[in-house]
Protein backbone atom coordinates (compact mmCIF):
# COMPACT_ATOMS: atom_id res chain seq x y z
CA UNK A 1 0.00 0.00 0.00
CA UNK A 2 1.25 3.48 -0.85
CA UNK A 3 1.29 6.28 1.74
CA UNK A 4 0.48 9.83 0.72
CA UNK A 5 0.27 12.95 2.85
CA UNK A 6 -2.02 15.94 2.93
CA UNK A 7 -0.86 19.37 1.88
CA UNK A 8 -1.86 21.43 4.95
CA UNK A 9 -3.97 24.02 3.13
CA UNK A 10 -6.65 24.18 5.85
CA UNK A 11 -4.69 24.13 9.12
CA UNK A 12 -4.52 27.36 11.15
CA UNK A 13 -0.72 27.66 11.34
CA UNK A 14 0.04 27.47 7.62
CA UNK A 15 1.46 30.21 5.42
CA UNK A 16 2.17 30.35 1.72
CA UNK A 17 5.91 29.72 1.76
CA UNK A 18 5.63 26.89 4.26
CA UNK A 19 3.04 25.27 2.01
CA UNK A 20 5.51 25.18 -0.87
CA UNK A 21 8.31 23.90 1.39
CA UNK A 22 5.99 21.15 2.68
CA UNK A 23 5.38 19.93 -0.88
CA UNK A 24 9.11 19.74 -1.62
CA UNK A 25 9.90 17.96 1.65
CA UNK A 26 7.02 15.50 1.23
CA UNK A 27 8.53 14.36 -2.05
CA UNK A 28 11.99 14.09 -0.49
CA UNK A 29 10.59 11.88 2.28
CA UNK A 30 9.11 9.49 -0.29
CA UNK A 31 5.36 10.01 0.10
CA UNK A 32 3.36 8.80 -2.90
CA UNK A 33 0.93 11.73 -3.16
CA UNK A 34 0.11 15.20 -1.92
CA UNK A 35 -3.61 15.55 -1.17
CA UNK A 36 -5.74 18.67 -0.77
CA UNK A 37 -9.07 19.32 0.92
CA UNK A 38 -11.63 21.71 -0.56
CA UNK A 39 -13.57 24.33 1.36
CA UNK A 40 -14.60 27.71 0.02
CA UNK A 41 -16.22 29.41 3.03
CA UNK A 42 -13.27 28.83 5.34
CA UNK A 43 -9.90 30.44 6.07
CA UNK A 44 -7.85 28.13 3.86
CA UNK A 45 -5.78 28.00 0.68
CA UNK A 46 -7.50 27.19 -2.62
CA UNK A 47 -6.65 23.58 -3.58
CA UNK A 48 -5.99 23.91 -7.32
CA UNK A 49 -3.74 26.94 -6.89
CA UNK A 50 -1.91 25.12 -4.11
CA UNK A 51 -1.36 22.03 -6.27
CA UNK A 52 -0.07 24.20 -9.12
CA UNK A 53 2.51 25.64 -6.72
CA UNK A 54 3.39 22.14 -5.54
CA UNK A 55 3.79 20.98 -9.14
CA UNK A 56 6.39 23.67 -9.74
CA UNK A 57 8.68 22.51 -6.91
CA UNK A 58 8.31 18.71 -7.26
CA UNK A 59 9.09 16.13 -9.92
CA UNK A 60 7.72 12.73 -8.82
CA UNK A 61 5.00 12.91 -6.21
CA UNK A 62 1.36 12.64 -7.35
CA UNK A 63 -0.91 15.64 -6.85
CA UNK A 64 -4.39 14.68 -5.67
CA UNK A 65 -7.56 16.65 -5.01
CA UNK A 66 -8.96 14.56 -2.19
CA UNK A 67 -11.51 15.76 -2.65
CA UNK A 68 -12.60 18.62 -4.94
CA UNK A 69 -16.16 19.94 -4.66
CA UNK A 70 -16.54 20.41 -8.39
CA UNK A 71 -20.25 21.22 -8.40
CA UNK A 72 -19.90 24.58 -6.60
CA UNK A 73 -17.52 25.84 -9.29
CA UNK A 74 -19.14 28.06 -11.91
CA UNK A 75 -18.34 26.23 -15.15
CA UNK A 76 -16.92 22.88 -16.24
CA UNK A 77 -14.87 24.19 -19.22
CA UNK A 78 -12.87 26.51 -16.95
CA UNK A 79 -12.42 23.75 -14.36
CA UNK A 80 -11.30 21.34 -17.08
CA UNK A 81 -8.72 23.87 -18.28
CA UNK A 82 -7.41 24.45 -14.74
CA UNK A 83 -7.08 20.72 -14.08
CA UNK A 84 -5.45 20.01 -17.45
CA UNK A 85 -2.98 22.85 -16.83
CA UNK A 86 -1.88 21.36 -13.49
CA UNK A 87 -1.65 17.93 -15.10
CA UNK A 88 0.59 19.23 -17.89
CA UNK A 89 2.76 21.44 -15.64
CA UNK A 90 3.37 18.45 -13.37
CA UNK A 91 4.20 16.08 -16.21
CA UNK A 92 1.00 14.06 -15.87
CA UNK A 93 0.92 13.68 -12.07
CA UNK A 94 -2.60 14.93 -11.28
CA UNK A 95 -5.32 12.73 -9.78
CA UNK A 96 -8.72 14.42 -9.67
CA UNK A 97 -10.73 13.30 -6.65
CA UNK A 98 -14.28 14.68 -6.51
CA UNK A 99 -17.40 14.34 -4.38
CA UNK A 100 -20.81 15.97 -4.10
CA UNK A 101 -20.03 17.94 -0.93
CA UNK A 102 -22.06 18.64 2.17
CA UNK A 103 -21.83 22.37 2.94
CA UNK A 104 -24.51 24.51 1.34
CA UNK A 105 -22.67 27.76 2.16
CA UNK A 106 -19.88 26.85 -0.27
CA UNK A 107 -22.50 26.63 -3.02
CA UNK A 108 -24.32 29.81 -2.00
CA UNK A 109 -21.04 31.70 -2.17
CA UNK A 110 -20.72 31.02 -5.92
CA UNK A 111 -24.43 31.04 -6.69
CA UNK A 112 -24.44 27.33 -7.55
CA UNK A 113 -27.53 25.26 -6.63
CA UNK A 114 -27.03 22.82 -3.78
CA UNK A 115 -29.99 20.45 -3.91
CA UNK A 116 -29.10 18.85 -7.28
CA UNK A 117 -25.31 18.81 -6.81
CA UNK A 118 -25.06 15.04 -7.28
CA UNK A 119 -26.84 15.09 -10.63
CA UNK A 120 -24.74 18.02 -11.80
CA UNK A 121 -21.55 16.29 -10.67
CA UNK A 122 -22.41 13.37 -12.96
CA UNK A 123 -22.63 15.84 -15.84
CA UNK A 124 -19.38 17.54 -14.84
CA UNK A 125 -17.49 14.25 -14.88
CA UNK A 126 -18.75 13.48 -18.38
CA UNK A 127 -17.92 16.97 -19.61
CA UNK A 128 -14.41 16.96 -18.14
CA UNK A 129 -13.48 13.95 -20.25
CA UNK A 130 -15.06 15.54 -23.32
CA UNK A 131 -13.15 18.82 -22.91
CA UNK A 132 -9.86 17.00 -22.33
CA UNK A 133 -10.51 15.09 -25.58
CA UNK A 134 -10.97 18.34 -27.49
CA UNK A 135 -14.74 18.00 -27.66
CA UNK A 136 -17.47 19.22 -25.31
CA UNK A 137 -19.96 22.06 -25.80
CA UNK A 138 -17.17 24.41 -26.95
CA UNK A 139 -14.47 22.37 -28.73
CA UNK A 140 -10.86 23.49 -28.67
CA UNK A 141 -10.33 24.25 -24.96
CA UNK A 142 -6.74 23.19 -24.25
CA UNK A 143 -4.31 22.14 -23.06
CA UNK A 144 -5.15 18.64 -24.24
CA UNK A 145 -3.63 16.00 -21.97
CA UNK A 146 -2.33 12.81 -23.54
CA UNK A 147 -4.58 9.76 -23.31
CA UNK A 148 -7.73 10.24 -21.27
CA UNK A 149 -6.24 12.95 -19.07
CA UNK A 150 -5.92 12.92 -15.28
CA UNK A 151 -6.99 9.91 -13.26
CA UNK A 152 -10.39 10.47 -11.62
CA UNK A 153 -11.48 9.07 -8.26
CA UNK A 154 -14.87 9.67 -6.65
CA UNK A 155 -15.55 9.96 -2.95
CA UNK A 156 -18.56 9.10 -0.83
CA UNK A 157 -20.11 6.26 1.13
CA UNK A 158 -23.64 6.30 -0.27
CA UNK A 159 -24.94 3.93 -2.97
CA UNK A 160 -25.25 6.88 -5.38
CA UNK A 161 -21.61 7.86 -4.76
CA UNK A 162 -20.49 4.27 -5.34
CA UNK A 163 -22.47 4.13 -8.58
CA UNK A 164 -20.99 7.48 -9.67
CA UNK A 165 -17.48 6.15 -9.07
CA UNK A 166 -18.20 3.01 -11.07
CA UNK A 167 -19.71 4.94 -13.98
CA UNK A 168 -17.22 7.78 -14.35
CA UNK A 169 -14.03 7.15 -12.39
CA UNK A 170 -10.85 5.12 -12.16
CA UNK A 171 -11.14 4.64 -8.41
CA UNK A 172 -12.96 5.38 -5.19
CA UNK A 173 -11.89 7.25 -2.05
CA UNK A 174 -13.28 7.09 1.49
CA UNK A 175 -12.95 9.73 4.15
CA UNK A 176 -14.14 9.56 7.71
CA UNK A 177 -14.44 5.79 8.02
CA UNK A 178 -12.55 3.48 10.34
CA UNK A 179 -10.24 0.81 8.98
CA UNK A 180 -12.78 -1.78 10.13
CA UNK A 181 -15.60 -0.15 8.15
CA UNK A 182 -13.35 0.42 5.15
CA UNK A 183 -13.24 -3.23 4.21
CA UNK A 184 -17.02 -3.39 3.78
CA UNK A 185 -17.10 -0.08 1.91
CA UNK A 186 -14.37 -1.29 -0.43
CA UNK A 187 -16.41 -4.42 -1.12
CA UNK A 188 -19.41 -2.25 -2.00
CA UNK A 189 -17.25 -0.17 -4.36
CA UNK A 190 -16.06 -3.32 -6.12
CA UNK A 191 -19.64 -4.60 -6.35
CA UNK A 192 -20.67 -1.30 -7.97
CA UNK A 193 -17.79 -1.69 -10.43
CA UNK A 194 -18.98 -5.16 -11.42
CA UNK A 195 -22.60 -3.99 -11.69
CA UNK A 196 -21.47 -1.40 -14.26
CA UNK A 197 -19.67 -4.06 -16.26
CA UNK A 198 -16.24 -2.59 -15.63
CA UNK A 199 -13.45 -4.91 -16.71
CA UNK A 200 -10.98 -3.61 -14.13
CA UNK A 201 -10.88 -3.20 -10.35
CA UNK A 202 -11.14 0.31 -8.83
CA UNK A 203 -8.10 1.91 -7.27
CA UNK A 204 -9.05 2.17 -3.61
CA UNK A 205 -7.96 5.21 -1.59
CA UNK A 206 -8.68 6.39 1.97
CA UNK A 207 -7.73 9.30 4.16
CA UNK A 208 -7.13 9.68 7.88
CA UNK A 209 -6.16 12.58 10.12
CA UNK A 210 -3.03 12.36 12.25
CA UNK A 211 -1.01 14.65 14.48
CA UNK A 212 2.15 13.57 16.29
CA UNK A 213 4.50 15.09 18.85
CA UNK A 214 4.06 17.23 21.97
CA UNK A 215 0.57 18.71 22.38
CA UNK A 216 -0.71 16.69 19.43
CA UNK A 217 -4.11 15.81 20.91
CA UNK A 218 -4.99 19.38 21.82
CA UNK A 219 -3.73 20.78 18.52
CA UNK A 220 -5.60 18.22 16.43
CA UNK A 221 -8.88 18.39 18.32
CA UNK A 222 -8.96 22.19 18.21
CA UNK A 223 -8.40 22.19 14.45
CA UNK A 224 -10.87 19.44 13.62
CA UNK A 225 -13.65 20.87 15.83
CA UNK A 226 -13.33 24.13 13.91
CA UNK A 227 -13.03 22.51 10.49
CA UNK A 228 -16.03 20.23 10.99
CA UNK A 229 -18.17 22.63 13.00
CA UNK A 230 -20.77 22.59 10.22
CA UNK A 231 -21.75 19.00 11.09
CA UNK A 232 -22.64 19.86 14.69
CA UNK A 233 -22.15 17.10 17.28
CA UNK A 234 -20.34 14.92 14.73
CA UNK A 235 -17.47 17.40 14.82
CA UNK A 236 -16.59 16.05 18.26
CA UNK A 237 -16.50 12.51 16.82
CA UNK A 238 -14.13 13.66 14.09
CA UNK A 239 -11.91 15.35 16.66
CA UNK A 240 -11.77 12.27 18.90
CA UNK A 241 -11.00 9.95 15.97
CA UNK A 242 -7.73 11.71 15.08
CA UNK A 243 -4.59 9.59 15.45
CA UNK A 244 -2.05 11.13 17.84
CA UNK A 245 0.13 8.12 18.64
CA UNK A 246 2.89 6.83 16.38
CA UNK A 247 2.18 3.20 17.15
CA UNK A 248 -1.53 3.61 16.50
CA UNK A 249 -0.78 5.29 13.17
CA UNK A 250 1.32 2.30 12.12
CA UNK A 251 -1.43 -0.09 13.21
CA UNK A 252 -4.06 1.94 11.36
CA UNK A 253 -2.03 1.91 8.15
CA UNK A 254 -1.59 -1.84 8.44
CA UNK A 255 -5.33 -2.31 8.99
CA UNK A 256 -6.20 -0.27 5.89
CA UNK A 257 -3.74 -2.28 3.85
CA UNK A 258 -5.32 -5.51 5.09
CA UNK A 259 -8.74 -4.13 4.10
CA UNK A 260 -7.61 -3.73 0.50
CA UNK A 261 -6.64 -0.05 0.42
CA UNK A 262 -4.20 0.82 -2.38
CA UNK A 263 -3.21 4.25 -1.03
CA UNK A 264 -3.69 5.86 2.37
CA UNK A 265 -3.51 9.66 2.55
CA UNK A 266 -2.46 10.93 5.99
CA UNK A 267 -3.71 14.46 6.56
CA UNK A 268 -1.88 16.63 9.09
CA UNK A 269 -3.53 18.88 11.66
CA UNK A 270 -0.64 21.32 11.89
CA UNK A 271 2.09 22.65 9.63
CA UNK A 272 4.77 22.70 12.34
CA UNK A 273 8.26 22.16 10.99
CA UNK A 274 8.76 18.70 12.49
CA UNK A 275 5.28 17.31 11.70
CA UNK A 276 6.12 15.99 8.24
CA UNK A 277 9.19 14.21 9.53
CA UNK A 278 7.18 12.61 12.36
CA UNK A 279 4.46 11.40 9.96
CA UNK A 280 7.08 10.03 7.57
CA UNK A 281 8.86 8.22 10.38
CA UNK A 282 5.66 6.53 11.50
CA UNK A 283 4.42 5.47 8.06
CA UNK A 284 7.34 5.14 5.66
CA UNK A 285 9.99 3.52 7.83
Amino acid sequence: MEIGVGLPTTVPDIDGRRLVDWARLAENHGFSSLGTLDRLVYDSYEPLTSLAAAAAVTERIRLTTSILLAAYRPGTPLLAKQLATIHEISGGRLTVGVAAGGRDDDFRATGAPYHDRGRRLDGILTELREVWAGKGPVPGIGPFPQGEGPEIIVGGHTPSAMKRAARFADGWIAGGSSATAYGELARQAKDAWRAQGRGTEPRLVALVYACLGPGAQETAESYLRAYYSFIGPKAEMAAKAVITDEGRLRETAAAYEAAGCDELLVFPCTAQADQLELLAGATLG
